[in-house]
């Protein structure tokens, strides 16, 4: 995974537990780097021990952080490093899931070696979809939960979503059901 995520980990924790906190789960993970950049790739398996590590030191399962961190992502992240790009995606909370999958192609563009995952959007209504999340990395479906519910929260869009398949377990990839409205 690209610095740009590991930096957005380490800014959620410092912002919501400290910088003491941060150097802990940074030493339970066994990550020696001061800085992250944002445009160099990591190991995804440091991304996963960090959050590993900041399950054990925040005292809060791993799934919880991943959701946090999805909101984060959206609410902060993603806002501030691709401003422009999420507002050409869509004007309201619909239209931004319906181009989702257009969406890591331009994120491609920025950083070229990205492995993203692959978003697709069926039974489209007024309120709802299907979200299908395709990806190599296990283990991030908490972490979409909270992309939702962060998308929610950008465009001031009261949501829920269910998952209603799982790759973990037998599924061919996660499927989300999302409502809004």
């Amino acid at each position: 995974m690209y610095g740009l995520v590991n930096k957005a980990v380490e800014e959620l924790v410092v912002s919501n537990f400290g910088e003491e906190k941060w150097e802990l789960i940074k030493e339970k993970a066994g990550v020696d780097v001061d800085v992250f950049i944002s445009n160099e790739a990591y190991p995804d398996d440091m991304t996963y021990k960090l959050v590993g590590a900041a399950s054990e030191v925040l005292g809060l399962p791993a799934e919880t952080i991943l959701v946090v961190f999805g909101e984060h992502w959206v609410l902060q992240t993603a806002s501030k490093s691709y401003g422009p790009m999420m507002k050409s995606s869509g004007t309201s909370f619909r239209d931004f899931l319906v181009n989702l999958p257009n969406f890591h192609t331009r994120v491609a563009m920025i950083y070229p070696n990205l492995e993203p995952p692959r978003f697709q959007c069926t039974d489209v209504t007024e309120n709802s979809l299907h979200l299908h999340y395709h990806s190599h990395r296990p283990g991030l479906t908490a972490f979409v939960t909270g992309l939702i519910q962060g998308l929610g929260k950008l465009y001031e869009t009261p949501c829920s979503s269910k998952t209603i398949a799982r790759k973990d377990e037998g599924a061919d990839h996660d499927v989300f059901e999302v409502t809004w409205g």
